[in-house]
């Protein structure tokens, strides 16, 4: 199934039904008076965040939303029916935009949330309204407002509590793998995640956690180069950044790759600098001693001041610190 994040759709109320021009007709009731209804509302198109949707994949097969017109008004005073209000559901954390002036008008990120995108018209008076003591069989009805429509553009950035960031093929499906329920295509090649994956991981202690793998990150992203700057909004809003790092790189390439990641991450959004972030060197398993290890960990703390957990998605090794070392920071994060 495509993860689609982004996505431009039209919406349009619903018109208001227009007022009744109606004088009351009854035997034994000569000049009855004006008894025109009025016309209902229309019903207007409200778009509501629900936790059941993980991305915008409805919008590839539907883009257009419309509420119903309010019926006309009849004689004998009667009204209209209002017309039936259309609630779209959409992810937390979609961001809907004009798409005309670029303005963001509201960011839904909790359950619930909601915002009117297109209000309904109100519909026509009808003749009973308009009789006066001068004039008392008025032949006057007004006509029902049209209802709002505009094109939106919603975007959406995923609220996960862990992403895993890093440079492509650095093992982060398969690290999502391991932590989490989630069955992401892996594979032996660069570029093989070409959208986010989401994983929910079960820590004993803590409870249940998204984490979100963001396809993998090259220098020069935050311009438009490979994949990564296409998703790199969905960072914005996780809570922990993992760095995936392979230690199976030749020399001090790791380290390379660390400096290229947070340099990504500073230009894009220099606020992320402030997020709670983890290194972990992975692919140990393909280190030909344990001194390789210990003098990239050692080379991380001179340089960079950071001690990065070692461990093997593929084999498991690690896997239990680092989750209990992700737990901890959650919890830190909750207190």
């Amino acid at each position: 199934m495509a993860f689609i994040d982004e996505a431009k759709f039209f919406v349009k109320a619903g018109d208001g039904g227009n007022g009744c021009l109606s004088f009351r007709r009854e035997k034994f009731v000569p000049k009855g008076g004006p008894d025109g209804g009025d016309g209902g509302d229309g019903g207007s198109v409200i778009i509501e965040a629900s936790r059941k949707l993980a991305s915008l994949l409805d919008f590839r097969f539907k883009s257009h939303f419309l509420a119903q017109n309010g019926t006309p008004g009849r004689g004998k005073r009667m009204y209209g029916r209002k017309g039936e209000s259309f609630t779209l559901y959409v992810p937390l954390g979609s961001i809907l935009k004009d798409v005309e002036t670029g303005e963001v008008l509201a960011e839904l990120l909790q359950e619930g949330d909601r915002f009117l995108a297109a209000k309904g018209g109100e519909g026509g008076k009808g003749n009973v309204h308009f009789a006066t003591a001068q004039n008392r069989a008025p032949r006057i009805a007004t006509k029902g407002q049209e209802g709002e429509e505009r094109w939106l553009r919603i975007e959406l950035k995923l609220l996960a509590d862990i992403g895993l960031i890093g440079l492509p093929n650095a093992g982060k499906s398969t690290l999502l793998s391991k932590l989490s329920a989630a069955n992401p295509k892996v594979a032996p090649y660069p570029f093989t995640t070409l959208e986010p994956q989401l994983g929910v991981m079960n820590l004993p202690d803590s409870g249940a956690y998204i984490i979100a793998d963001i396809p993998g990150l090259i220098e020069g992203a935050h311009t438009g180069a490979g994949l990564g700057h296409k998703f790199l909004r969905h960072i914005e809003r996780t809570q922990i950044l993992l760095h995936v790092i392979d230690a199976s790189s030749p020399e001090e390439q790791p380290l390379q790759e660390y400096r290229t990641l947070e340099n990504e991450l500073r230009v894009y959004n220099d606020e992320l600098m402030d997020r709670q972030r983890l290194v972990v060197l992975n692919k140990i398993d393909l280190l030909e001693d344990e001194q390789r290890l210990a003098a990239l960990q050692e080379l991380f703390f001179k340089a960079e001041g950071v001690r990065p957990l070692a461990i093997s998605a593929l084999t498991g090794q690690g896997l239990a610190q680092l989750q209990e070392a992700l737990g901890e920071m959650l919890t830190e994060r909750e207190a």
